[in-house]
């Protein structure tokens, strides 16, 4: 089979794949040229077993990621064995620290049979659980003991030296947070805000709250054991509901 109609054949079944999969998933291929954007996932396949030693044999040539809305992914390869078929195994999160993926298993990947239906109810049971469990693990070591915000609540907790963390669940807190004053960590993706001028913290809390209410997310404010915050700054906080969801949850 030429390699065009293998790469054909691999991003046809990962379009079905990600059509049968639980929640919403998206399918892009990479082809042969696409040699830069391949060298990086290939670093970032979140594997010690079966494709791991696929790959040591047979460099990624091609392949086709499968990525859901929180930042999930999976990669579909080719199985260089006596059967048709294919390797899928997770991808581990861009720009986490070292440090997060220690302790966490690899959620190994497994082998398809040609069929992307049953592949489908395979991956659900079977490699999408341990992944997301590793996902979970590795994004809570990375907050360092900073509670995950959820979509409808931004969770801000007080730092011994005085500064305010958090982990906002999406974009739009985002936005907002840095436009007071927080500052995002490339790696981790958690905003802090200093604590060098509580005046100016406190009014970053007071101004922030009534913008996030405006779409939707409260705010909570922890205090960890031991820390006493400001008197000016809890008063400033907007009461927060109760979050009703959980947040979506490389030693490699």
């Amino acid at each position: 089979m030429h390699d065009y109609d293998t790469s054909e054949r691999l991003a046809s079944y990962a379009d079905v794949l990600a059509g049968e999969l639980p929640d919403t998933w998206t399918s892009t291929h990479l082809p042969p040229d696409a040699k830069d954007d391949l060298a990086e996932l290939a670093d970032r396949i979140w594997d010690l077993d079966l494709v791991a030693a696929s790959l040591a044999e047979h460099p990624l040539r091609h392949a086709a990621v499968l990525s859901r809305p929180d930042g999930a992914q999976l990669v579909l390869l080719d199985r260089h064995d006596e059967r048709d078929g294919f390797l899928i195994a997770a991808v581990a999160p861009r720009d986490l620290p070292d440090e997060a993926y220690r302790g966490v298993p690899e959620p190994n990947g497994i082998a398809l049979a040609d069929d992307p239906f049953l592949s489908a109810e395979q991956i659900a049971g079977d490699l999408l659980a341990r992944y997301d469990s590793a996902l979970a693990q590795v994004r809570h070591n990375a907050l360092g003991g900073i509670q995950p915000s959820q979509p409808d609540r931004v969770v801000l907790t007080w730092q011994p030296d005085g500064s305010i963390a958090t982990a906002p669940a999406d974009d739009r807190a985002g936005a907002i947070l840095v436009a007071h004053g927080f500052v995002q960590d490339p790696q981790s993706g958690i905003y802090r805000l200093s604590g060098d001028d509580t005046r100016a913290q406190a009014r970053a809390l007071r101004e922030l709250g009534p913008q996030l209410d405006a779409l939707g997310i409260g705010t909570a404010l922890q205090h960890p054991t031991g820390r006493t915050a400001p008197t000016s700054a809890p008063a400033s906080m907007p009461p927060s509901p109760a979050g009703s969801r959980a947040p979506a949850t490389k030693a490699r």
